[in-house]
C-alpha cells in the first residue's frame, strides 16, 4: 500500500518537488519524509509534537551530514565528565584514544570535560569527533575538538542514536548516570539484535572498582535470576588495560567484517572463510545457536550482487536463531581466531540500510 497524503493532486506537488530538487536516487524516501509532515499538519499536531519531530529531525539530518565526510573507523569513547585531570581513568581513557588514533581510529566522546575530554586530547584535534548534549552546566565543548567534527544536540536520544550509528566500537569508562545509561542501552540494542555486533570494552583504571560492583550484580542476580543469560556476558570485554581494549577492538575486525539478514539466513562476511573440517567444528560448536540446516560457505546472494554490496568478501550463512547474540559473538570470535591479529583494520560503514530494512 503506497504511503502518500490521500489526495492525488497533493501527492503530485510532492512528487514533483522531490524531482525538482535534487537526482538523488533515494527520491522516494525524501517524499515519504515530506509526506509524513504534510500528514502532521492535517492531523493538526500539537505545536510541542511539532518542534520536538522538527528538531530530532534537523539534529539528524546535520550528525549524518558531519560524520559522512570522514570514512575511518571510529570508537565511541564514554565516560564521567566529572573526573579531574589527575584521576587514573582519565589518564587511562587518554592513553587508550592515542593508541586508537595511532591505529587509524577516529575517537567520538560526548565533547564535554573529564573522560571525554581526555579521549579527544588522547586523539588529537585531527582524529577527534565531538556529539555534545545542551546542558545549562557545561556551556561549549571542550578545547580538543573542531567545530567542522562536532554535532550539537538537544535532545539525548537522537544523540545517542549519532553515537551508535556512527561508530565501529564502543570503550566505556568510568561515569555517572549518563555512562552507565548509554551502556545498559548499548548491551540491549546488541543482545536484542537491533544493533549489529560491535566489540563493546568496559574500561577502568587498576584498583579504582567501578565495573567490578556490576559485573558481581549481573552474575548474581540478573544471571542467577535468569533475567539474563550467562553467555550474554561475551558480548564484551572488562579490562585494566588501554592495549588490550584496543587490541580487543582491532581483533573483532581481524576476520569478520560485516553481517547481513538474506532471505531470513545470517551472512557473515569475512576475510578469510573456514576450511571444510573447521567448518564442522563450527556446526558442532554451535549447533545450539542454528535454528534449521546448518553452517555453510556460501556465495554473495542476488540482492548482494545487486547492490554491490562486499562482494570481494567470503562468506558463511546460516539460519540464526536470533536470540543468543551472546554465542554469535562466540563465533565471530572463533572465526577472527583463523587469521593473524591485526592492529589496523577496515570496518564496513557502520550503518547501512539493510539494517534499517528489518522487519525487527
Amino acid at each position: 500500500m503506497p504511503y502518500d497524503i490521500g489526495k492525488p493532486e497533493l501527492d503530485e506537488l510532492v512528487r514533483q518537488l522531490v524531482e525538482m530538487s535534487s537526482d538523488n536516487p533515494h527520491r522516494d524516501l525524501i517524499a515519504e519524509i515530506i509526506t509524513t509532515a504534510i500528514r502532521l499538519h492535517r492531523d493538526n499536531a500539537s505545536r510541542g509534537d511539532l518542534k520536538l519531530i522538527n528538531t530530532a529531525l534537523k539534529e539528524m539530518r546535520y550528525s549524518s551530514l558531519v560524520f559522512s565526510r570522514h570514512t575511518e573507523p571510529k570508537v565511541t569513547l564514554y565516560g564521567s565528565a566529572r573526573v579531574a585531570t589527575t584521576d587514573p581513568n582519565y589518564l587511562l581513557a587518554r592513553d587508550f584514544a592515542a593508541e586508537m588514533a595511532k591505529r587509524g581510529w577516529g575517537v567520538v566522546t560526548g565533547a564535554g570535560p573529564g573522560i571525554m575530554e581526555a579521549g579527544n586530547l588522547g586523539a588529537g584535534i585531527e582524529n577527534s569527533y565531538g556529539v555534545s548534549i545542551r546542558l545549562p552546566f557545561e556551556s561549549s565543548g571542550n578545547a580538543h575538538l573542531s567545530p567542522a567534527r562536532t554535532v550539537n544536540f538537544k535532545y539525548f536520544f537522537t544523540r545517542k542514536l549519532g553515537f551508535v550509528k556512527e561508530s565501529h566500537a564502543f570503550a566505556l569508562f568510568p561515569g555517572g548516570f549518563g555512562t552507565l545509561d548509554e551502556t545498559f542501552e548499548l548491551l540491549t540494542l546488541v543482545q536484542t539484535g537491533k544493533s549489529d555486533l560491535h566489540p563493546i570494552v568496559l574500561v577502568e583504571a587498576p584498583g579504582t572498582g567501578y565495573w567490578a560492583p556490576l559485573l558481581e550484580f549481573f552474575s548474581s542476580v540478573l544471571i542467577a535470576r535468569g533475567m539474563i543469560s550467562s553467555e550474554d556476558t561475551n558480548l564484551f570485554l572488562h579490562t585494566n588495560s588501554h592495549l588490550e581494549a584496543a587490541d580487543e577492538i582491532c581483533g573483532f575486525y581481524a576476520n569478520y567484517h560485516s553481517q547481513r539478514y538474506v532471505d531470513g539466513a545470517l551472512v557473515l562476511r569475512l576475510l578469510q572463510v573456514p576450511s571444510a573440517e573447521v567448518l564442522v567444528e563450527l556446526n558442532d560448536e554451535f549447533a545450539d545457536i542454528v535454528s534449521e540446516g546448518a553452517i555453510a560457505v556460501a556465495g554473495p546472494s542476488p540482492a548482494e550482487v545487486a547492490e554491490r554490496d562486499c562482494l570481494e568478501m567470503g562468506r558463511i550463512a546460516f539460519r540464526f536463531d536470533r536470540r543468543s547474540y551472546g554465542r554469535l559473538r562466540t563465533l565471530v570470535d572463533r572465526l577472527n581466531g583463523l587469521v593473524e591479529p591485526v592492529q589496523h583494520v577496515l570496518p564496513p560503514a557502520p550503518f547501512g540500510p539493510e539494517q534499517a530494512d528489518r522487519a525487527w
